[in-house]
């Protein structure tokens, strides 16, 4: 039977519009999940940003952003400073900074750059713009916290930065931190003690107000004036890794905005996808306004010490053997030190030799020495009885010397220290401040952080550290082992699929008197790259750590088996790529051309 000219015109109709959402829908979910290559090369110096606050786009994009209603403000002038960080490499300069004042400024922003850029891809209508003039769609967000980031990943070429420092509470208040002392630990169905803070807060705060209540976090940096989401968007690692995982492990509950500007609150059991795909997801599915920490008991005291290793061999199944044992130390890290001069003798301004003779004829020049660090907390006897003092110290010290007499490090290069625990982790902050005074603080920072598995670290440590690398002049190079088992697999952090993995953690430093050639920039930038060259070319499954990639197989090879996982949840949680564009690893969706396809 024919059919009739209406429902053949029906039929037409139907299969065009059917086209016409599956050419929209390619354009959006394709587009997306490119790398976003397309930021423009960085400024060599920062002294030639200009304002970009001038577009000459038809839409005038500051307009629209200055009928977001906040409580806070927005900044269209001073906003250099969001155009640098860290790392002092990379300089992106943004068209505003967002000043919140509570979490629904972060919503409302984000929100109106949500619904800006719909417009903009020509979804639900509005004013039409030709496609090469408006702008509304390439507006992206990026949260800053300190701006610690090494290669720009807080920055927003053109768009908005929200400066998380300036964030208050949900309801307009100051910051604030709250503790909660628990209810036995966790013991009987009683809540464990834990902080409620604000994800712009510095971890120094927090540990400082929950002293106040015998507590403290269990898992740090070892940095503490960085802000609570940046390392929770990250991981968050250091000595105490090994027994509590990083930071993303020892966190109950989250706030976050999402890219589409809702607030939610989320957990283990309440939007869990949301909750572990936050909490390492390099800011890609929403921004931490909020976080609830666990605490613990927190010590005093710290013994704090250092033994020096010739052999990486013994130095590495001596720090295995720590991070595995019941009975052990509560911190552990390491480093390496490559023909440093007076080594020993420049650590004396901190710690004292337990051999104080034989400490003074060890010579370190032309050698690679692998440094063990390891620390013991306890507490004084809370009276004034020396005698119960000194009995308890004498205890101390004999679990240490136990400890120690387990390891084969070099005897002669036993030091130790006593301090207190805030000045144990706080101590980076003490060189920080030497180096603001030297005006050695604002240089580039080319830093490299890899995770390399246990079953590979000695082919890596005798390429490394034996071919590739000849000083360690330009800056520290930690090297400590963690346990996979503390890592919880559900977070978007990807580590080495074994058992026990090696953070190594290249921190070099170029300051203003380099030379270019021994000590500059380009020199470390290509050692660097010999670093990655190797470990790709050997195929040892290493990671990086806050990681760094140009194009998109990498990001994909990096992420593994969850880069699925990471598409579906940048879908669901920020489908217009608009946050946290300075990863570079999504880009954003190209207006559909509705008019050329309808013409």
């Amino acid at each position: 039977m024919g059919s009739s000219p209406y429902s053949f015109f029906r039929l037409k109709k139907t299969i065009f519009f059917r086209f016409v959402m599956i050419l929209l829908l390619t354009s959006i979910s394709h587009h997306r999940m490119n790398l976003c290559s397309n930021l423009p090369p960085a400024p060599a110096d920062p002294s030639t940003l200009s304002n970009l606050g001038g577009s000459s786009s038809s839409y005038d994009v500051i307009s629209s952003l200055k009928t977001i209603h906040l409580k806070g403000h927005l900044n269209f002038d001073n906003v250099n400073h969001a155009a640098k960080d860290f790392g002092n490499r990379h300089h992106y300069l943004p068209l505003a900074i967002v000043h919140p004042k509570s979490v629904s400024d972060i919503s409302s922003t984000i929100k109106h750059v949500f619904e800006m850029g719909k417009l903009g891809m020509g979804i639900g209508g509005g004013e039409t713009v030709e496609e090469e003039e408006d702008q509304r769609h390439q507006v992206t967000i990026a949260a800053r916290g300190r701006g610690h980031s090494l290669q720009g990943q807080a920055q927003a070429h053109g768009g908005v930065v929200i400066d998380m420092g300036s964030l208050d509470d949900q309801e307009g208040r100051p910051k604030t931190i709250i503790v909660h002392t628990g209810g036995g630990g966790g013991v009987n169905g009683k809540m464990p003690p834990y902080a409620d803070v604000c994800g712009g807060e510095v971890w120094i705060n927090i540990l400082h107000e929950s002293l106040k209540y015998g507590l403290a976090p269990k898992s740090w940096t070892d940095y503490l004036h960085l802000t609570v989401g940046g390392t929770l968007s990250n991981a968050g690692i250091s000595g105490q890794a090994f027994r509590h995982g990083p930071q993303i492990n020892n966190v109950y509950q989250l706030e976050v905005v999402t890219g589409k500007g809702d607030i939610v609150t989320c957990s283990e059991k309440q939007d869990a996808d949301l909750f572990y795909g936050v909490l390492g997801g390099l800011g890609q599915f929403g921004i931490i306004t909020r976080a609830r920490i666990s605490l613990e008991p927190a010590p005093k005291m710290v013994k704090w010490i250092r033994v020096l290793y010739s052999e990486f061999s013994i130095f590495s199944k001596d720090q295995e053997h720590l991070i595995s044992s019941r009975n052990t130390f509560d911190y552990i890290e390491g480093f390496v030190l490559i023909n440093r001069t007076g080594l020993l003798n420049n650590w004396r301004s901190s710690f004292n030799p337990k051999e104080p003779l034989q400490a003074t004829q060890f010579n370190s020049d032309g050698r690679t020495l692998y440094c063990l660090e390891m620390a013991k907390y306890f507490d004084p006897v809370d009276d004034d009885d020396d005698d119960d003092n000194n009995n308890n110290n004498h205890i101390v010290n004999q679990v240490i010397e136990s400890l120690l007499s387990e390891l084969s490090y070099i005897p002669s290069t036993l030091f130790l220290s006593e301090v207190s625990y805030v000045d144990f982790l706080d101590r980076v902050h003490v060189s920080e401040i030497k180096l603001r005074e030297k005006g050695l603080w604002e240089v580039p920072h080319p830093w490299l952080n890899l995770l390399i598995p246990k079953s590979r670290i000695h082919e890596f440590a005798k390429q490394v550290f034996g071919n590739i690398l000849t000083n360690t002049a330009n800056g520290p190079i930690l090297i400590y082992p963690a346990n996979q088992s503390k890592w919880n697999n559900r977070t978007s952090l990807v580590t080495p699929e074994e058992d026990i993995f090696y953070l190594v953690a290249f921190l070099s430093a170029v300051p203003p008197s380099s030379t270019g050639t021994d000590d500059g920039l380009e020199r470390v930038l290509t050692q660097n790259q010999r670093i990655l060259d190797f470990c790709k070319e050997a195929g040892l499954g290493m990671k990086q750590y806050l990681p760094h990639y140009t194009t998109q197989d990498e990001w994909q090879a990096h992420f593994g088996h969850k880069w699925e996982l990471l598409l579906k949840r940048k879908s669901m949680y920020d489908p217009l790529a608009i946050l946290s564009p300075g990863h570079r690893i999504f880009q954003k969706p190209t207006p559909f051309p509705f008019r050329r396809i309808l013409t």
